[in-house]
């Protein structure tokens, strides 16, 4: 069994508003079934993964198929005029935005303001080179947008009429070997590119989690990729790994 702690949780919140970026939707007129499908898909998929998944997704996914079900159910007629099931999770998305988008903010100032002000009296200090915009290439890209490309690789691998049991032959250290190998001789490569090789769930799985250990050591780096549903693994420097080590 193998496990990946990523630096930076991302709730249920952030997962419904990047179904909203990624299919343009309306957030004032959120499309619920689909939603919730996509929704418990990544829920499955995460723990496919074996990423931990805490409460609140569960609490999401039962609020989002309570809403499903409140706007099945017919209205009275004549009767007041009942507020949208969707209402109160709209408001909660308004305000986690904000506030999103107001964190985002205040980090940025406090990254301009360590480029301006310095420490007194610490002469003695290790100097380090500051590398403009060191993480810029994942400001954009989240865990759900890894997943995505991640659904995607798995929805082209053949589905078998009949369940076979295998011993496994792969494990994360011989896929941290293999990508670690593979780019020394490429700098970079999309992750379609990576397991289009592979014909065994388990082997994508596996190399989609040495990825994630690789992230985390910043010996990897990932964008995003002009394509829907992929995106670019490359070599992390040894300057620009320091960079982003004592970021």
């Amino acid at each position: 069994m193998y496990k990946v702690k990523l630096e930076y949780f991302e709730g249920p919140l952030d997962l419904l508003l990047f179904f909203l970026k990624r299919d343009e939707l309306n957030i004032y007129d959120i499309p619920i079934a689909k939603i919730t499908k996509d929704f418990l898909d990544y829920i499955h998929y995460m723990q496919m993964l074996d990423l931990e998944v805490a409460g609140e997704f569960i609490v999401m996914a039962a609020t989002l198929m309570q809403i499903k079900v409140s706007m099945l159910l017919p209205r009275e007629e004549g009767g007041e005029e009942e507020e949208d099931p969707r209402a109160e999770l709209v408001r909660r998305l308004l305000d986690y935005r904000r506030y999103k988008e107001l964190a985002g903010e205040l980090s940025g100032l406090e990254g301009e303001a360590r480029k301006l002000f310095y420490r007194q009296n610490f002469q003695a200090d290790p100097k380090l080179q500051l590398v403009e915009d060191d993480n810029s290439d994942l400001k954009d890209i989240s865990l759900f947008h890894l997943i995505s490309a991640f659904k995607h690789a798995m929805g082209r691998v053949p589905k078998k009429l009949y369940h076979e049991v295998e011993r496994l032959t792969v494990t994360l250290d011989d896929q941290i070997s293999y990508l670690m190998d593979f780019f020394r001789l490429r700098p970079e490569a999309s992750f379609s590119e990576l397991v289009a090789p592979m014909t065994e769930k388990i082997r994508m799985i596996v190399t989609f989690l040495a990825i994630l250990e690789l992230i985390q050591e910043k010996s990897l780096g990932v964008r995003l990729d002009a394509k829907v549903d992929d995106f670019i693994v490359y070599r992390v420097s040894g300057e620009r790994a320091a960079a982003i080590a004592h970021g």
